[in-house]
């Protein structure tokens, strides 16, 4: 057996961090990393014996994790009102665009070529982004962390996709939103 093989097979955690599989690593530094949050529910580990990663918490490693918080709502419990208006959020900001345009000028066909012309693209844009960051915060609060999702709630697309995998959903609200993206371009 060479050296590298005797350190991997002494050193038995592997764990995943931002896409990457990282270790391998002693069972003290997992649970200094569990310890410190590092790690925590969701995140998945992987040591000798075990047939595919799992989460922490579903391993002999769930009795470090902090027991004064309780784990993340799962998928079928956080409230997935929100998620769903952005995933119209495309259509609803071109109704928005509308509405402002005609506010402004007051006339129904200088609103309309304002809107055409892309002049108030921006109002589609910020909706999009202030209704992402709420959902994250909203996820925040329910016990996820979102920061798998790397800041990515200003490309709202990534961040659906990203939000359906992290809660295991499916990509009902992702396909929602890009038909929603692809119908306005059109109209």
């Amino acid at each position: 057996m060479s050296n590298n093989e005797q350190v991997i097979s002494d050193v038995s955690w592997f764990y995943e961090e931002d896409g990457q599989r990282n270790g391998p690593i002693s069972e003290e530094e997992i649970i200094n990393f569990i310890k410190s949050e590092k790690i925590s529910y969701g995140s998945a580990v992987w040591k000798k014996g075990y047939p595919d990663w799992l989460k922490i918490e579903n391993t002999e490693l769930r009795t470090y994790l902090e027991r004064s918080s309780p784990p993340p709502l799962s998928g079928d419990h956080v409230n997935n009102t929100l998620v769903w208006v952005l995933a119209f959020a495309p259509i609803l900001g071109m109704l928005l665009e509308y509405f402002i345009a005609g506010a402004i000028h007051k006339n129904e066909y200088a609103a309309s070529v304002a809107v055409e012309s892309g002049k108030y693209w921006f109002v589609t844009l910020v909706l999009n982004v202030v209704l992402s960051y709420s959902d994250e915060n909203k996820l925040r609060k329910a016990g996820h962390n979102t920061d798998k999702f790397k800041g990515m709630a200003w490309l709202v697309p990534v961040y659906l996709y990203q939000r359906a995998k992290n809660l295991n959903h499916n990509l009902a609200y992702f396909i929602t939103w890009i038909v929603s993206f692809l119908f306005t371009l059109l109209a």
